[in-house]
């Protein structure tokens, strides 16, 4: 039999979806602070929010003939109509949140609004509201939540201990400040104060808080995001770490849209996309990046926690962050490879007439310096290149460093005209079935890049043409198509796919190089787009300053 059901299981059902856990009570007594224009923000919590959750702010209040309806069920004072859901331009919107925190605990609303001379109280617990009453209070609102679910004693069950659920409460809020640096937040556990952080507009206030947020040595890894040229109505902004700094999990990837701290799978694959040849394979970039968009391209009514929002464009805002994401990557990435103005990837002046000769490995494109800095010294374990600019020692991958360089001229001959140069000695190579069908499929991105592959009878394959600029000093075309099954984490299969042909054909761990193709690969280095990186994301360049040697020796 169909029954309409009764207001307070109406009322438990939707605060079920709202209040998941302590901190979901924060959640929204914050938002709607920030929403009524606060400055001060104070959170207190006892037994991990279970005994008590108040939140005090110094922000517009509630209007004493409006107090009792602000605890009713879709009750606000954000929408008026139903086009405003098209426009919202406040955190909350729903007129569930104070309701949602009624159904499962004892609420105390205590508000005075400017210019009045004394404030208003009203408790409310389920479907029962109390009686407006004069109280002295000073101007915002207090917000008090007591013994939450003991009215719904399964959810206490799923909770974790207080230290636990007053953790969660505790990051969020630090996590959130970061959008609101000119709000001052503080927190405090069962009368112990925990923190707090005082509002400013300036840059020691954002350090400040994003060492509160990602710690200290994470946050010295971060720098601010730059935006890319060309978006239209979409702002972007932040702070992301720069290589090699990272982190084993995306936990640290926060994401705000108009100041809604959020969610996203879409934006968590731009940085994904955005670092996939700076991050170290196993390893993720962290950050805080703000969107600004305007309200009618946003739909936050996704989910009742509004955790989650769609966007009206969302390639063009995906397109938008990535972009913002690669520039500040790649121009960090010449900064640090020209540490401190010096310049890493010069011949010696008594080899520089000799660079001509050494297109065995490179293309000729990038002429070096006439004021080389670098010197290289020696080759390490045939694997590593050892060079100096007088303050540091540089160590230079010679496999990665290359393979960066291989990459960046295939994608450039992907532009070109006239992307191969034909061998003269074809080569002809046997596949087993399974690697004849993978190359197949390949063949049509490989000759884009500048290596045509041709079919030389059953299961034999012929290689015809190489990219131009270059001569590989080996390729192992089964190798390189075995590869290919890796499906490399943020790369395109075009961009797999030219980054096994860079990986298969350039000098390799082991190989002796001369002085001369040493200097040319460090110069033609610099001229890479990300030179700190090969393309699978592995560092190409480490340099031991000074102050890191000294310490070898004790001196500090």
């Amino acid at each position: 039999m169909i029954r309409l059901l009764d207001e307070e299981t109406i009322g438990q059902i939707a605060a079920g979806e709202a209040i998941e856990r302590p901190s979901s009570v924060v959640k929204e007594l914050v938002e709607n602070a920030l929403d009524a224009g606060a400055t001060r923000i104070a959170v207190r919590i006892r037994g991990g929010g279970l005994e008590e959750i108040e939140v005090v702010d110094d922000g517009a209040g509630i209007p004493p003939e409006e107090l009792s309806l602000a605890v009713r069920r879709h009750a606000t004072s954000k929408l008026s109509s139903p086009g405003d859901l098209q426009r919202v331009e406040t955190l909350g919107f729903r007129g569930e949140g104070l309701a949602s925190i009624a159904a499962v605990a004892r609420l105390t609303l205590e508000t005075r609004v400017a210019g009045a001379e004394l404030g208003v109280r009203l408790e409310a617990h389920g479907e029962t509201v109390g009686e407006v009453e004069p109280v002295a209070a000073p101007r915002g609102t207090r917000a008090l939540g007591r013994d939450l679910f003991a009215n719904v004693p399964v959810r206490r069950e799923f909770l974790r201990s207080a230290g636990a659920e007053f953790a969660r409460i505790s990051t969020w809020l630090s996590t959130l400040s970061l959008a609101y640096a000119d709000v001052t937040f503080s927190l405090a556990h069962d009368d112990r104060d925990v923190w707090i952080l005082p509002g400013g507009s300036g840059e020691g206030t954002t350090r400040s808080r994003l060492a509160h947020v990602f710690g200290a040595k994470h946050a010295a890894g971060l720098v601010p995001l730059r935006m890319a040229p060309g978006a239209h109505e979409i702002g972007v902004s932040g702070f992301i770490s720069a290589p090699p700094s990272d982190r084993p999990d995306r936990r640290l990837q926060v994401l705000f849209v108009n100041g809604r701290l959020l969610r996203s799978t879409l934006l968590s694959g731009a940085w994904t996309a955005a670092y996939a040849t700076f991050a170290t394979s196993g390893r993720h970039p962290y950050g805080v990046i703000f969107l600004s968009l305007p309200p009618s391209h946003v739909d936050p009514n996704v989910h009742p926690t509004k955790t989650d929002v769609r966007l009206r464009y969302d390639r063009a805002v995906f397109e938008t962050v990535r972009g913002s994401l690669a520039t500040t990557l790649r121009a960090g990435a010449q900064e640090r490879l020209v540490s401190s103005g010096v310049a890493i990837s010069f011949a010696p002046p008594q080899v520089r007439g000799a660079l001509a000769q050494a297109q065995s490995l490179f293309s000729p494109e990038a002429a070096p310096s006439d004021e080389p800095r670098l010197r290289v010294v020696a080759q390490l374990d045939a694997t590593y290149i050892l060079a100096t600019d007088g303050s540091a020692l540089v160590l230079i991958d010679q496999h990665a460093a290359h393979e960066r360089i291989a990459y960046e001229a295939i994608e450039r001959n992907a532009q070109a005209s006239n992307p191969s140069e034909p061998l003269l000695v074809p080569a002809v190579v046997e596949l087993d079935a399974a690697l004849g069908d993978r190359l197949d499929d390949a063949l049509d991105i490989l000759r884009q890049g500048g290596l045509e592959v041709e079919a030389f009878g059953e299961r034999a394959y012929r290689v015809v043409a190489t990219p131009a600029g270059y001569e590989s000093r080996r390729f192992d075309l089964a190798a390189f198509v075995r590869d290919l099954d890796d499906d490399r984490r943020g790369l395109s299969y075009k961009e797999r796919v030219w980054a096994s042909l860079a990986c298969h054909s350039v000098a390799r761990a082991g190989d002796r190089l001369s002085e001369i193709e040493m200097t040319t690969l460090a110069s033609r280095l610099q001229s890479c787009r990300n030179p700190m990186h090969c393309p699978h994301g592995r560092p190409t360049v480490v340099r031991l300053e000074p102050e890191a040697i000294a310490r070898l020796f004790a001196r500090t």
